[in-house]
């Protein structure tokens, strides 16, 4: 496994201009941890944006303090990152926003790369670089359609490409948008509170006629989870957002009856591991798994995924040409 020292010197050489092109659109909630690190390696050129989800530490004193003159939305409630990268992408100047996770790291040498693309690839409305860990491991950034991924091996130890890859999904750690195309992908979709929403934006994307380009030849860091504090509050919420969010991505393009289907395996499996993990009194599983099999119940209940949406089914839409099955 080549290691970003050995990678960084084939990037392309950094435009002083290439930050001018771009507004930078963070959204946060308690990530002081990571935030300046972030924010450090964004060229002074950027619009920086930085959407607040009511973080309690120290996260904004340090944007301040890092980037004077970045643009700051507090909210005082969180409203999840769909939400906030619409909030954050509403005020976007620039050609191009490059939407980051406060546990990343983008210089301007892989910013480079990515516009380089960009200017190559003009149908290409995202863009991917390639990610790699705090080991310098790589981390998958690009995959097919998530309806299409259990029919493929594990993909462990993959080698990255050796060149631009056109994706079904781009991983939205670090991905470039181009503003021009978003009048016809359309917003992320806010019901969404966490989980799945890059899932949803790449095939909306595609179906307007876009494409979505992975871009090895640039390079960023991706701690990976830092974005919020640990806590047992935090794994319930992720993993309860993470089982009411594929219920909703069932719904939205299989259908009601592919999704009563999905949410009885699901419950039944959640359910079932609930009892063995409990039996190993395995207590991080066992409320990994309770967490699950709540967000399951509660999608089917028709709860929200959030206090800042009333809506907890999809709107109305076009039939999908996706099969239910």
């Amino acid at each position: 496994m080549q290691t970003a020292a050995q990678i960084d010197p084939l990037q392309p050489t950094p435009a002083p201009d290439a930050w001018g092109r771009v507004s930078v659109v963070v959204v946060t909630h308690h990530s002081a941890a990571v935030i300046g690190s972030c924010l450090t390696e964004i060229g002074p050129a950027a619009e920086v944006i930085v959407v607040d989800n009511a973080s309690d530490d120290d996260t904004l004193e340090i944007v301040t303090k890092t980037v004077p003159n970045a643009k700051i939305a507090r909210n005082t409630i969180g409203v999840g990152y769909g939400a906030g990268a619409n909030q954050g992408l509403a005020q976007v100047t620039r050609e191009f926003a490059l939407l980051a996770n406060p546990d990343s790291q983008t210089n301007t040498a892989a910013i480079t790369a990515l516009l380089a693309a960009a200017d190559q690839y003009p149908d290409a409305a995202l863009l991917s670089p390639r990610v790699l860990d705090s080991d310098g491991v790589d981390e998958p950034a690009h995959d097919v359609e998530m309806f299409d991924r259990r029919a493929y091996p594990s993909r462990a130890g993959e080698a990255p490409p050796d060149g631009p890859v056109c994706a079904a999904y781009l991983s939205g750690a670090v991905v470039l948008l181009r503003m021009s195309a978003l009048q016809d992908i359309g917003p992320f979709d806010e019901a969404i509170f966490l989980y799945y929403e890059d899932d949803d934006f790449c095939m909306r994307l595609r179906a307007a006629g876009h494409s979505a380009i992975l871009v090895p030849g640039a390079v960023v860091r991706h701690a990976g989870g830092g974005s919020v504090r640990p806590s047992a509050h935090y794994r319930w919420e992720k993993f309860w957002h993470m089982a009411w969010s594929r219920l909703y991505l069932e719904d939205k393009c299989r259908g009601a009856q592919a999704r009563n289907r999905l949410a009885r395996a699901l419950a039944g499996h959640y359910a079932l591991k609930v009892l063995g993990n409990s039996l190993r009194l395995d207590r991080s599983k066992t409320w990994r798994d309770l967490a699950r099999l709540s967000g399951t119940i509660g999608y089917m209940l028709g709860i929200p995924a959030s206090r800042t949406t009333k809506r907890a089914r999809p709107l109305p839409t076009e039939p999908t040409d996706r099969p239910s099955t």
